[in-house]
């Protein structure tokens, strides 16, 4: 069993709703770590997609159906309650092109479905055609010379935006993410359970780092001279990603042997961060309309995130499970009215 995963995948969940508390804690600087978990999360992904067998579109089927569902459910409920409710109405934008394409296709109001949708499509064919490490490397190596030509050339460095996650350019750093995955995952058998401590101290050297250039970056965001070198912090962030996942799958039997407790909420955790991520920001301005002073505030809008995540994850696998029974079912039907033919 490869348990760090688990561990990782409930950890990213955390992080990104971490980074969505601004008004929740007495200081803002507290909500942070989002781009951290967005990157592990992506990774994870890669970690956890590495053994492609099926043809392109079936394998491409199942990982929309089991976005999408959840997407469009929430996303029917919350545009339900903006009609009625000023808080979460300012939340969402009426006067784009398309309601309907926007809102429940491309690219959604979830940076991270945008994201993957896109992401999924050449990952399939690297996971699929190249299984060794080497063509990973040569790989990244091509993708690092149009990510820089890119940078240097088209990126506007200006100001600090190098961590908005709604710019295409971040989708550099979250398939660079999904192949730190995927690596791991054809490196597993030399990795697991090999501690070093070298992983550990990097980890907490480059989070401390990670977290000064991207605090100095953005209260200095409009120094051209320093802003031209803001990618630093990706490619800081990256380091730490690494360091992270080694140190993860060097302690995978430490973290399978945790208290079974802990270990019950660890999984509850990772197995609803999808929805997760899907309910909480409408749930947080709610909120925080409320009033409440912290922790108060913090208790209750983690309850109801957890609370509406869960019933979201029940919904929308018995919608899944139904759309799987009636494919079937027309699969029989029209297999049987072939072979009468």
């Amino acid at each position: 069993m490869i348990y760090f995963i688990t561990v990782l995948r409930a950890l990213a969940a955390c992080l990104i709703t971490n980074s969505h508390y601004k008004g929740i804690y007495p200081l803002d600087i507290i909500a942070n770590g989002g781009l951290l978990g967005d990157v592990i999360f992506f990774a994870v992904s890669g970690f956890c997609l590495a053994n492609v067998t099926e043809k392109f579109l079936p394998w491409f089927k199942k990982r929309v159906i089991r976005i999408y569902i959840p997407v469009a459910i929430v996303t029917v409920i919350f545009l339900a309650i903006a009609q009625f409710y000023e808080p979460i109405s300012v939340y969402y934008n009426f006067d784009v092109d398309n309601v309907f394409l926007h809102y429940f296709i491309y690219p959604t109001e979830f940076h991270f479905v945008g994201s993957i949708i896109l992401l999924y499509i050449p990952y399939y064919f690297v996971a699929k055609y190249i299984k060794k490490p080497k063509g990973l490397f040569t790989l990244a190596s091509v993708l690092t010379v149009v990510c820089v030509l890119v940078y240097v050339f088209i990126y506007d460095k200006s100001y600090y935006h190098i961590d908005v996650v709604r710019e295409p350019f971040i989708r550099f750093l979250f398939f660079y993410a999904m192949l730190l995955g995927l690596l791991f995952r054809r490196l597993k058998d030399r990795l697991i359970n090999k501690f070093r401590y070298v992983n550990l101290f990097a980890s907490v050297v480059l989070f401390g780092a990670y977290f000064v250039t991207k605090f100095y970056f953005s209260r200095n965001e409009t120094v051209a001279e320093l802003q031209s070198l803001q990618i630093l912090n990706q490619l800081i962030l990256l380091l730490l990603l690494y360091f992270v996942f080694a140190l993860f799958i060097s302690m995978d039997s430490r973290l399978e042997a945790l208290p079974k407790p802990i270990k019950r909420v660890i999984e509850f955790i990772a197995k609803i961060t999808l929805e997760i991520y899907l309910v909480q920001t409408p749930i947080i301005i709610f909120v925080r309309s409320l009033g409440l002073f912290f922790p108060l505030n913090w208790i209750v809008v983690t309850a109801l995130i957890i609370i509406s995540a869960l019933a979201l994850h029940k919904v929308s696998g018995y919608v899944i499970f139904l759309e799987k029974l009636c494919f079937e079912k027309a699969k029989e039907i029209l297999i049987s009215k072939t072979h009468k033919e």
